[in-house]
């Protein structure tokens, strides 16, 4: 799993590999630079309206940013970063699967908006084809801890997890998670999972599955 990939599943680019906006199912623009860091390459990418001299300052600092280094330490030239852009740090560890996945009977997937909105709130009908496949775990008929595509491209897909908030701590997050990873490689898509240092809960996730970690996203977002 390369950064590269990693940074086209989360961001859609132009031409020049400038950020356009998000893939999500409603996108947005408010990523202002973002920097996946593995252990032997890194990728990055900015908004398409920064300035082209901030662009060849960045690159020249990302350029001197160590390979081989700490996935869990901030990039070498953080400060300069921010200082070129503005923005608040939003940062974490990047996932990929192992190749078995202890599978979960109870997770079964769903594309009923009606079940879905029983415990979750602000999804869209028109946004199920998008985060689809949607795998769940329910209790009396509806779901309540669900797994689904955040973000997606033809190559990769990563996870988006939630569980309603009177179910959590009964370890439905990973088996709904596996669940997801498999559909999706079913589907010839590489499965991805990501999440912020400060989500305790998520990363709970990731150590219970056994996902490697290949990277570190840090991203600055617009205020």
């Amino acid at each position: 799993m390369t950064p590269d990939i990693a940074l086209r599943t989360g961001y859609l680019l132009d031409e020049r590999g400038q950020i356009i906006s998000t893939r999500e199912p409603q996108p947005t623009r408010n990523t202002l630079f973002s920097l996946i860091r593995g252990r032997s390459s890194h990728a990055w990418a900015v908004r398409s309206e920064v300035r082209e001299e901030t662009k060849v300052e960045l690159g020249r600092r990302i350029a001197e940013e160590p390979r081989q280094h700490n996935l869990w330490d901030p990039p070498l030239h953080a400060n300069a970063y921010q200082s070129l852009l503005g923005g608040h740090i939003d940062s974490g560890p990047a996932f990929t699967f192992p190749d078995k996945l202890a599978m979960a009977p109870d997770a079964v997937q769903i594309d009923d908006l009606k079940l879905i909105e029983h415990n979750f709130r602000g999804w869209i009908a028109d946004e199920i084809p998008d985060r689809s496949p949607i795998f769940a775990i329910t209790e009396d008929g509806y779901p309540v801890s669900i797994c689904f595509c955040a973000r997606k491209s033809e190559i990769a897909a990563e996870a988006g997890l939630e569980t309603a908030a009177p179910f959590r701590g009964r370890g439905f997050g990973p088996k709904v998670v596996a669940a997801w990873a498999a559909a999706i490689r079913a589907a010839r898509r590489i499965p991805l999972y990501s999440t912020s240092w400060t989500n305790e809960a998520s990363r709970a996730v990731a150590r219970k599955l056994g996902l490697e970690q290949y990277a570190s996203n840090w991203n600055l977002i617009d205020d």
